[in-house]
């Protein structure tokens, strides 16, 4: 089982970042990999167990279904259901804490899955680096937070 963990610290107060975030159904705005997204059978975007269903830049189709998300903890978890890419049993959990020195926000993105074998490290590299981090980044232009 492969582990990612990636963290970043945001100048930016942590309940603006969760507003951003919480929108399970709003990834389209900010992640630059993310086309379009849409909640299946209309259902809102922060209802446990919804499904949202998206095309990457590049075509890709996926789909992700919400397992938990907790306003008062600020942290949402979730799942792949589709995904051309072999990440197996994959489970996403992301989680805000404010950081009362400047008013900024310390964000966790963590995830485990399986991968077929000897895909560990080019797998785990992509999650981190190119979805994690790019994250990160975008966030932080998207709110015009500093780094």
């Amino acid at each position: 089982m492969v582990k990612v963990v990636k963290s970043t610290i945001l100048t930016a107060p942590c309940d603006a970042v969760w507003e951003v975030l919480r929108d399970f159904n709003g990834h389209d705005v900010w992640h630059p990999a993310v086309a379009d997204s849409t909640i299946e059978r209309a259902a809102p975007s922060d209802k446990v167990g919804c499904v949202r269903r998206f095309h990457l830049t590049d075509g890709s189709e996926l789909r992700e279904q919400l397992l938990t998300l907790s306003d008062l903890e600020q942290t949402y978890s979730y799942c792949l259901l589709d995904t051309p890419v072999p990440l197996l049993n994959y489970v996403s959990h992301v989680r805000l804490i404010p950081v009362t020195d400047g008013d900024r926000t310390f964000w966790e993105w963590e995830s485990r899955f399986d991968t077929p074998a000897g895909r560990e490290e080019e797998l785990g590299t992509l999650v981190g680096e190119g979805i994690y981090e790019a994250g990160f980044a975008a966030i932080r232009n998207h709110m015009g937070a500093a780094a």
